[in-house]
């Protein structure tokens, strides 16, 4: 218990002019007036500058949709292709073998084309919101760059690679507003898809 006690006692005065981590460390134990917490060091969470920005949110709800809308398309074409290879079936007693496989085979590759074309379009939609994080990060640079400078830091961090820090250090929703004034959303509607439909 000394030990710890003195443990504590070393800390208070490391940070001592600290007061607000002080006060989260040991919040029974005396300190003098807060003081506006100036550091050569601030932090940002990198993720939540792109979902809570407006340009973050519109591009994550534009994907979405074209998400859900590709699933839904899968839906319809997998009901079709079923539906025609229960006809296609129904018809192998009628027909002599060499045509049947003929249209077996055909059936086949229409439902590998397909295939091909519904797995292009998910990927399609992945590159997209890369191409989004990108441009949005290119474009928060500068902002990132210019409220360091204004006050007076030199170290950038992304907060989660931070074990402990002061939410005063942190410029997150600065960072956003400012953001939001000079970068505007992705254009609506979501974009096409790169590769048609094939239809079944």
């Amino acid at each position: 218990m000394r030990r710890l006690g003195l443990l504590q006692a070393v800390v208070l005065v490391i940070i001592a002019c600290q007061p607000v981590l002080a006060e989260q460390l040991f919040p029974d134990a005396p300190l003098q007036s807060a003081l506006p917490v100036q550091s050569v060091i601030l932090t940002v969470k990198q993720q939540e500058l792109f979902e809570n920005s407006a340009f973050g949110t519109a591009s994550l709800a534009r994907l979405e949709a074209l998400s859900r809308s590709l699933q839904a398309e899968n839906r319809q074409i997998e009901a079709a292709l079923e539906a025609e290879e229960r006809s296609l079936t129904d018809t192998r007693a009628t027909l002599p073998a060499p045509e049947f496989r003929a249209l077996a085979a055909t059936f086949d590759q229409k439902v590998e084309g397909i295939r091909a074309a519904q797995e292009a379009k998910a990927r399609d939609v992945t590159r997209q919101r890369d191409i989004d994080r990108q441009s949005f990060f290119e474009a928060a640079g500068p902002v990132l760059a210019s409220l360091v400078r204004q006050k007076g830091a030199v170290v950038l961090l992304d907060q989660s690679a931070v074990v402990l820090s002061l939410d005063a250090i942190d410029i997150t929703d600065e960072a956003i507003a400012v953001i939001d004034s000079r970068l505007s959303p992705p254009e609506s509607p979501p974009f096409k898809p790169l590769v048609p439909v094939p239809t079944p």
